[in-house]
């Protein structure tokens, strides 16, 4: 039996839940925007970064993606022209990925509905205070399980740790 500070308990019911929020949701980004999941996971990161764009590394370490799955996810959302792909002229190594002005507007809708799906869902089910706490526990969390995931690089000099 596991008590409430059994951390095998609390991964189980965090896995538990992302599983469930990702089955909810994933058929609707697919349905409605025709974006399969793994597309809307590197799209919305990108749409809610500074200037519509995160360096591939950054990208990569908010969204579940291996390097190769983000390469190829890029790919695609490339060939359907919903984000370019930018190298950075001081440092060729590094690049980024960035929203076009057809995928910033394909995601302002698909936000837009996602967020009342999201409610209706997850409506009644916490408080205000209750999702602020849970926010600020989950970003607390996370920042100690994946420090990168919250990493926003703005230029090249940024990219390079050794500058």
């Amino acid at each position: 039996m596991s008590t409430p500070e059994d951390p095998v308990a609390l991964m189980g019911l965090l896995l538990e839940t992302a599983t469930g929020l990702r089955r909810i949701a994933g058929p609707r980004w697919e349905e409605d925007y025709q974006l399969p999941p793994q597309s809307f996971d590197v799209l919305v990161r990108l749409v809610r970064s500074p200037g519509g764009r995160l360096r591939m590394s950054d990208l990569a370490a908010q969204t579940s993606l291996t390097p190769s799955g983000l390469t190829r996810a890029v790919d695609r959302l490339t060939d359907a022209g919903l984000v370019n792909r930018e190298v950075c002229p001081e440092d060729r190594r590094g690049a980024f990925a960035s929203l076009t002005p057809t995928g910033t507007q394909r995601m302002e809708g698909a936000l837009n509905c996602h967020r009342d799906h999201l409610e209706s869902v997850l409506g009644g089910v916490l408080s205000t205070g209750e999702r602020e706490l849970l926010v600020e526990l989950l970003r607390r969390l996370r920042d100690r399980v994946n420090p990168g995931a919250a990493r926003v690089s703005l230029s090249c000099q940024a990219m390079d740790p050794n500058r």
